[in-house]
């Protein structure tokens, strides 16, 4: 029998045989993960087993991205609990300040994790690195201390699911509303604990920060992973970012699959998630003409370079509405710079947009960008949960950059295309 992405990955990182879905195997991880919200309690778990150094100084990363810069006291005194543990250790990739960003751009961009690297972290989102090639999941904070001490976790085999995405897309379609319009095939349990595996002609258009996008929210369909085959594109990307040694890897011809969705973009139209689940998703034309109060072009899933220049094709020469706050929060410090090289950042200002350092923020209510109650945001992000961005009577849609952004101009949901 062949394996799949999944059991491909594992198996490099297993002395077990992997024979079948379901089946449990104790693997070697890559890298450990854990952000500013989650690391205290990982480090809480890490030295109540009586642990005293972290396996690897350079196979841990602390990335404190979500209330950063500190919003309040409870805030400080976590990233300073990181922070101390950090230096107690020796932990070479240690996140904070002026070289932080939002923890799943972040990583990938500085070759931290690549293809063929199984991923544990204490973050939901973790899935993103998928896009790379790489087994990456979230886990528990106690999981995650006790990663740290030890260097291996354990797995169930996850059963996959193929996903053939093919066909050409129109304009101001892309990577957001392929997976979006999955989750809304799929709902958000549909995946719970398997394996999503992409491939098809649009997959191999896809960049790999479109890649990322679609791994990114492998969760909220409930999955384990998102994974997509590493050919020469992620090779590519990985060692422009210094991570070396990766092989191309696709599944093998007779994996076998628990079902498998095709999904054609040639005639979709861009899509969004309604309130208050990822899965409630509609053509944007069944939303046009809600009234929005607030639009967030950034996030682990749309913060990204591609990401910034889409929504500043959109917002170039045009004003966002008054009645609006648009934030834009480039995802990471190279980011912001490379907004600023080729003049996003004064197509953002000259919008009237609020730009924001690379932060997790209002994506999870942190800060810069709550939600009152009644209030309407329309967001790049990768969840709409009841209370998620704020007041528990917000409402939060998800889109694309190209969506957000032109809604911020037209103050209420709209298609790009009727800008």
């Amino acid at each position: 029998m062949g394996h799949t992405l999944a059991e491909k990955i594992l198996q490099k990182h297993t002395d077990q045989q992997i024979t079948e879905a379901g089946q449990i195997v104790q693997c070697k991880v890559s890298m450990v993960l854990a952000n500013d919200i989650t690391a205290p309690l990982a480090i809480k778990s890490f030295k109540a087993m009586g642990a005293t150094k972290v396996f690897d100084q350079d196979k841990v990363s602390l990335v404190c991205d979500h209330f950063t810069p500190n919003k309040d006291i409870d805030s400080a005194e976590q990233v300073k609990v990181v922070r101390e543990f950090a230096e107690e250790m020796g932990v070479t990739h240690y996140y904070e300040c002026g070289d932080v960003g939002v923890e799943h751009a972040l990583l990938p961009e500085k070759g931290i994790v690549g293809p063929g690297d199984v991923v544990i972290g204490a973050d939901s989102h973790t899935c993103t690195y998928g896009g790379l090639g790489a087994f990456a999941t979230g886990m528990g904070s106690t999981d995650v201390g006790a990663a740290m001490a030890l260097g291996e976790t354990w797995f169930k085999v996850p059963p996959t699911i193929k996903v053939n995405i093919t066909g050409k897309p129109k304009k101001f379609v892309g990577a957001k509303d392929y997976v979006l319009n999955q989750i809304g095939q799929l709902g958000v349990s549909g995946a719970l604990y398997k394996a999503l595996e992409y491939s098809g002609d649009a997959v191999d258009d896809l960049s790999i920060e479109g890649r990322m996008t679609i791994a990114n929210m492998a969760i909220e369909a409930g999955g384990k992973v998102g994974l997509f085959p590493v050919d020469q594109k992620t090779l590519d990307y990985a060692e422009a970012a210094g991570f070396s040694g990766a092989e191309t890897m696709v599944a093998d011809d007779d994996a076998e699959y628990e079902r498998v969705l095709n999904i054609d973009v040639t005639n979709m139209e861009p899509q969004v998630a309604c309130p208050h689940l990822p899965d409630n998703v509609k053509p944007v034309d069944e939303t046009s003409g809600l009234k929005i109060h607030q639009a967030v072009i950034g996030s682990c899933t749309n913060g990204r370079i591609e990401d910034m220049r889409e929504a500043a094709a959109i917002l170039k020469g045009r004003k966002v509405d008054q009645r609006v706050r648009c934030i834009v929060l480039p995802a990471t410090p190279s980011i912001w710079k490379a907004c600023m090289k080729e003049g996003l950042m004064e197509i953002f200002m000259d919008a009237g947009c609020i730009v924001g350092p690379p932060t997790c923020g209002p994506c999870l209510g942190g800060h810069m960008g709550i939600l009152a109650g009644g209030e309407r945001c329309i967001a790049t992000t990768n969840r709409n949960f009841k209370g998620r961005m704020g007041s528990l009577e917000a409402e939060v849609f998800l889109s694309n950059p190209s969506v957000a952004a032109a809604s911020a101009v037209a103050g209420e949901i709209i298609n790009p295309a009727k800008l």
